[in-house]
């Protein structure tokens, strides 16, 4: 059996009568709304959710569970959610890792497409597991499996519609705990990070694949945890991304490497969090490193990253940063961390959660702490202002692994998941 022949497992309709409109629903283009979350981070990205009317505080033992699913497959993957559907990446064993698409309405599963293997299975400290977020884009789902296989497939169905692999068709070279980043749409572009000498960042016709660009940063880098941001910065568009030895941006026009800056690789090589962008301006972190805040500008005809601050004390957890008005929420490997943007002076620390990865969402800060704990936060300058906390029911057993996917806000339901196990909360207000 060829097992990149996607495998179709299809919710059956128990109604005689299913409408055309239903029938024709499976066919017609995925159509995003403020309220969906169809990729990595969020709508664009930063971890913020534009929903309101969503609960202030949290009843002792957290909101009204909706639905939990234990088959889910193994993995960090966050899942993306646009409209009735919900697409996240698993695995069984090392040589089946897959998308999958799930009914938001109570966790069923629709399609499950394989796409590869789990990559670099021999990993010290040993975590092999699906990782990324797929991308939702009209009526294609963008993936990025661990071991570098890059595909399109049919949102309605799960059809392959192409197919890439970043060690072998790029030379890539991945990381120690292999491939993390989750796929960067831009109008027709598609942007990933194979890595290495002779394509550290390439740009694809997100329709067929066919390569735009290659960039080769000088190093050679091999691919870090993070994925590519959008900026547009001294006259420049330009994609940034963090690689194994530093942060860089790109011509997002020709891939022409523009600047690098290494002040916040991590010093354990697990240089994970997204940057932050804003404007102009770079937040960028790298574990027992720091944090560190860059502002691109432009110099004799060239692009500087010119460094505004940097402090050991800032966000570094894997669970990543978001900006809120003027203020830097994130975690340490001890606790939860409230800074002022641009100049970094700390505002307030709290032991919360320890590590947590978070999003924002209506006025407060969701944590899922790397402990599975969730906490309800406010995401406010005068200190720590806790508005529920809970341990979601029959957690999995993490082995030497902890809680790493990210939490999720989308269309009133908030999402936790946890290695094979997903949940999903209602958390709108009445």
């Amino acid at each position: 059996m060829n097992p990149f022949i996607p495998s179709h497992r299809c919710v059956p309709c128990n109604s005689p009568g299913l409408s055309l409109a239903l029938l024709l629903a499976g066919f017609l283009p995925m159509v995003a709304h403020a309220a969906d979350w169809p990729q990595w981070r969020g709508p664009n990205r930063d971890g913020l959710s534009q929903e309101k009317g969503l609960l202030k505080e949290w009843p002792k033992d957290g909101p009204k569970l909706v639905w939990q699913i234990k088959d889910i497959g193994s993995g960090f993957s966050t899942p993306a959610i646009v409209g009735d559907r919900i697409y996240v990446l698993g695995n069984q064993g090392l040589d089946n890792e897959f998308v999958e698409a799930l009914s938001a309405s109570d966790g069923k599963k629709i399609w499950s497409t394989t796409i590869g293997k789990v990559g670099n299975p021999d990993q010290q400290p040993s975590y092999p597991a699906a990782r990324s977020t797929p991308t939702v884009d009209g009526d294609a789902v963008y993936a990025l499996g661990s071991d570098g296989d890059l595909v399109s497939l049919e949102a309605a169905s799960g059809k392959l519609k192409w197919k890439k692999n970043l060690r072998t068709d790029f030379g890539g070279v991945a990381g120690k705990w292999a491939y993390s980043e989750s796929p960067l749409i831009d109008g027709d572009t598609l942007v990933c990070t194979p890595g290495g000498s002779s394509a550290s960042v390439v740009a694809l016709n997100k329709k067929s694949g066919d390569v735009i660009w290659k960039a080769v940063v000088p190093g050679g880098d091999p691919a870090a945890y993070t994925s590519a941001m959008v900026v547009e910065a001294a006259g420049v568009k330009q994609y940034v991304q963090m690689l194994e030895k530093g942060l860089v941006g790109v011509d997002a026009k020709n891939g022409k490497v523009l600047w690098r800056a290494n002040k916040t690789v991590s010093k354990y090589g697990a240089t994970i969090p997204t940057p932050v962008v804003n404007d102009s301006e770079v937040y960028s972190a790298g574990s027992g490193t720091g944090g560190a805040l860059v502002k691109l500008k432009s110099a004799d005809g060239k692009v500087e990253a010119e460094q505004v601050y940097f402090s050991p004390k800032l966000p570094t957890a894997i669970g990543g940063s978001v900006k809120v008005g003027n203020l830097l929420f994130g975690t340490t490997g001890t606790g939860l961390v409230c800074s002022d943007f641009a100049t970094g002076e700390i505002k307030w620390e709290d032991r919360a959660l320890g590590s947590a990865s978070l999003c924002y969402a209506n006025g407060d800060l969701y944590l899922h702490g790397e402990n599975g704990e969730v906490a309800l936060v406010a995401a406010v300058a005068d200190g720590y202002h806790e508005k529920g906390r809970f341990s979601p029911t029959d957690q999995p057993n993490h082995g030497s692994a902890k809680a790493w996917a990210y939490p999720v806000v989308a269309n009133g339901k908030f999402y936790i998941r946890d290695v094979g196990t997903l949940w999903c909360y209602d958390v709108k207000a009445m």
